[in-house]
């Protein structure tokens, strides 16, 4: 918990990057949580996920809760969310994936989760979803991908590509952007 909890702050230490592990200390850490009520819903999360892997049900729906009423963000403390998540705007976001990776920004108001059957997506790592996307069913979004704002994504994504649309299409690559 501590570990993805550290690689959560270290994206707000230098705003748009990753910061170096190092900067990371305990005084900036509380500095950040004051500042930051984003950052704060992303400590409620890693202590549910604690709360899951120490098997304490009552906790767990209370972490849920407390990320809805206080944070405007659902999302399941039972999902894979790697270290480093990034939401800018949590209020009317819900993160309802089978897997998020490392590094992923999501920026408001973000729906991710089931269309059509109960299959919900997994999200690769660095992956960047713009305001008011959603993303559904079952399906993958490789590493690198962008999501543009508004778009609506129901077939998987390839690693680095951008994606925009209703429905999402691919209109740059990896390779267009090298």
């Amino acid at each position: 918990m501590l570990d993805r909890f550290k690689q959560d702050v270290q994206r707000w230490v230098v705003p748009q990057q990753v910061a170096d592990p190092s900067l990371v200390t305990f005084g900036r850490t509380l500095k950040l949580l004051w500042l930051h009520k984003p950052l704060r819903a992303m400590l409620w999360l890693r202590f549910g996920s604690w709360c899951v892997s120490k098997h304490i049900p009552l906790a767990t729906s209370m972490t849920m809760m407390i990320l809805y009423y206080f944070h405007g963000l659902e999302i399941t403390p039972t999902a894979d969310v790697g270290g480093g998540l990034y939401i800018a705007h949590p209020q009317g976001t819900v993160l309802s994936a089978k897997r998020i990776g490392r590094n992923c920004t999501v920026i408001h108001n973000v729906t991710v989760g089931m269309r059509n059957e109960w299959a919900f997506p997994e999200i690769g790592d660095d992956v960047f979803i713009g305001a008011g996307a959603r993303v559904l069913g079952g399906i993958v979004v490789g590493d690198g991908a962008r999501i543009g704002a508004n778009a609506v994504v129901i077939q998987d994504v390839p690693a680095g590509a951008t994606v925009v649309g209703i429905p999402a299409r691919v209109i740059a690559t990896a390779e267009d952007q090298a």
